[in-house]
């Protein structure tokens, strides 16, 4: 039995689907065999991303819009629908906040605020919102994280504080979600070499970074656990060891 037969009843959703990461994920579970559902805020990169896409039999949605706007999310609740189900959950759409990135010290309030809204309030409200499926599937959540969740690295307190924020978010939806047997995990997919990447180093050549594509072997192994039994635990994608010791 291959892949495509093993999963080609399940669905996901990937959020910042349109490039890096959210691409390469999306084009793996499609290979799979999963329904996949795209999102993204530029609508020509993602049906663009959705076209290189080798779907086979599986169905790819794209639904273009805010992760942060209540109206963009009751339209990833309508695609849904079209499944009734929800297997997996990808909170992969991020910002950086402001650029060049600034000091925490002369940060800007509102965007501080936009990237608590992108990075943390998105994802809580993304779980909230598609609940009943994840539910029905016994699904899993996968929340994007970062080193700079721990760094304390100068530049990145917006961003990194949105992630550690987000971190704590997870491991406590996992307890919560226990009865209704939904994993949430957090991952911390390493550098990359993707446009978000080059935009927190703008002066710097990024070529030296692994492609996306690199962390697959974590994914593959990630995607074929039970959620219960992973549930609530940390994760680096390109670490010798992947599992972060509680």
């Amino acid at each position: 039995m291959n892949d495509h037969q093993i999963d080609k009843d399940k669905v996901a959703i990937i959020t910042g689907a349109s490039k890096g990461l959210g691409f390469v994920l999306a084009n793996f579970l499609a290979a799979r065999g999963y329904n996949v559902i795209l999102t993204a805020r530029n609508d020509e990169q993602l049906r663009a991303a959705a076209g290189q896409i080798a779907a086979g039999e599986a169905i790819i949605t794209t639904v273009t819009g805010d992760i942060a706007d209540p109206k963009h999310r009751q339209q990833l609740i309508n695609a849904v629908q079209r499944f009734d189900r929800l297997d997996l959950l990808v909170n992969n759409a991020s910002t950086l906040g402001p650029l060049p990135m600034p000091l925490l010290a002369d940060y800007p309030l509102e965007g501080l605020r936009r990237a608590f809204e992108v990075n943390t309030f998105a994802p809580v409200a993304l779980v909230q919102t598609l609940l009943p499926f994840l539910s029905t599937a016994k699904g899993l959540v996968v929340n994007i994280s970062s080193d700079a969740a721990v760094g304390g690295y100068e530049g990145w307190g917006g961003y990194g504080a949105s992630k550690a924020a987000l971190d704590l978010i997870s491991q406590t939806l996992a307890n919560e979600l226990q009865t209704e047997n939904i994993g949430v995990v957090s991952v911390d997919p390493g550098d990359m070499r993707t446009a978000m990447q080059q935009d927190a180093f703008p002066d710097e050549d990024i070529s030296d970074r692994p492609l996306p594509n690199t962390t697959l072997p974590f994914w593959a192994w990630l995607f074929g656990q039970d959620p219960a039994a992973v549930s609530g635990q940390r994760f680096m994608a390109q670490s010798e060891k992947w599992l972060v010791p509680a």
